[in-house]
């Protein structure tokens, strides 16, 4: 039985779960994994049996329990520091952590109007001039990151990083929302989506039994 398991919410709607289930999947360490519905009359009551935040994602390593996304990635990057889920050199590794800070704090407007909804498609929805700010602000910052740090390879630190982690979800509601990318910021997003681990979300959020009204439209 594996040291590891990790509570999460909806595959088809738990941004935060997506987060920590990618770096988590990316330390290559055996885990179980328990899916609690979110957003339904009994979910806060189960999430506590296992969060004391109330909220998923949680992670249980050997009796330590870590929730929130960016506490768990950074968790594993200390319990697994061969894998290096932070850039080696200092610079790229602090600016991997202010990119992933600010994705962990803000663009609020654009989660709150664009909720992630994989297996769905709604291109004609209007976006707010909030949400569009934010998503200037994102794509900025993958443009920035892919030309200044990313050499080596498709990520924005050249290897995958918890700040691409961070900005999966973004990947899957642009796409959800039939936003158009330019250039870098579409190849970078298109290396996030075909990434195996990513698809293999996408395949079991598909199949997901549960449907939150409000985020579809």
């Amino acid at each position: 039985m594996p040291d590891v398991t990790i509570y999460l919410g909806n595959k088809n709607y738990s941004s935060w779960s997506l987060r920590a289930w990618l770096v988590l999947r990316r330390t290559g360490a055996a885990f179980d994994e328990l899916v609690i519905p979110i957003r339904e009359k009994d979910s806060r009551e189960t999430i506590l049996r296992f969060s004391p935040s109330g909220k998923v994602p949680a992670l249980h390593h050997k009796g330590t329990v870590v929730w929130d996304s960016l506490a768990i990635a950074e968790f594993l990057a200390e319990t697994y520091p061969k894998i290096r889920l932070w850039p080696r050199d200092a610079v790229k590794r602090a600016l991997a952590r202010s990119v992933s800070s600010e994705m962990h704090a803000g663009f609020t407007d654009l989660r709150r109007t664009m909720p992630m909804n994989m297996r769905s498609s709604f291109p004609g929805r209007e976006i707010t001039p909030e949400a569009k700010a934010d998503i200037n602000r994102i794509t900025a910052i993958w443009r920035d990151c892919r030309m200044k740090y990313g050499d080596g390879g498709d990520f924005l630190f050249g290897d995958f990083t918890i700040a691409d982690a961070m900005f999966a979800p973004v990947v899957s509601r642009l796409k959800t929302y039939g936003v158009t990318l330019e250039d870098i910021p579409r190849s970078y997003s298109e290396a996030i989506w075909s990434l195996p681990d990513m698809q293999t979300w996408f395949d079991a959020a598909r199949n997901e039994p549960w449907v939150i009204p409000n985020f579809e439209f």
